[in-house]
């Protein structure tokens, strides 16, 4: 079993920038596919970022170049770093942590983006 804590979401204006971290506890956090997520109303889950064993780092189209994800295995960490904000990034982001087929979820974290 692996437990996701999500934090760093909020409200921020267009253009600006906000950071998302997510720790994991309860298992071996190396071999585990890392992922960033992101829901807005009923729609679909929609990858923003991935960052699996392989380091083959992966972007969602519509935030390649604006976001950035990290890992720290030491820490069992990842975290998004999301520049450039824009009014439809807004929804519920959460964290993933996937290995083989088991998919482990975070709570979610709020982002808004208005002026």
């Amino acid at each position: 079993q692996v437990q996701l804590v999500e934090s760093g979401g909020g409200l921020v204006q267009p253009g600006g920038s906000l950071t998302l971290s997510c720790t994991a506890s309860g298992s071996e956090f190396n071999g585990f596919i890392m992922a960033w997520y992101r829901q807005v109303g009923g729609s679909e889950r929609e990858l923003v970022a991935r960052w699996p064993p392989n380091n083959n780092i992966e972007y969602g189209d519509s935030v390649r170049g604006r976001f950035f994800i990290s890992r720290d295995n030491a820490k069992a960490t990842v975290t998004l770093q999301m520049d450039r904000l824009k009014s439809e990034d807004t929804g519920v982001y959460y964290c993933l942590a996937q290995v083989w087929s088991l998919q482990f979820w975070g709570q979610g974290t709020q982002v808004t983006v208005s002026s």
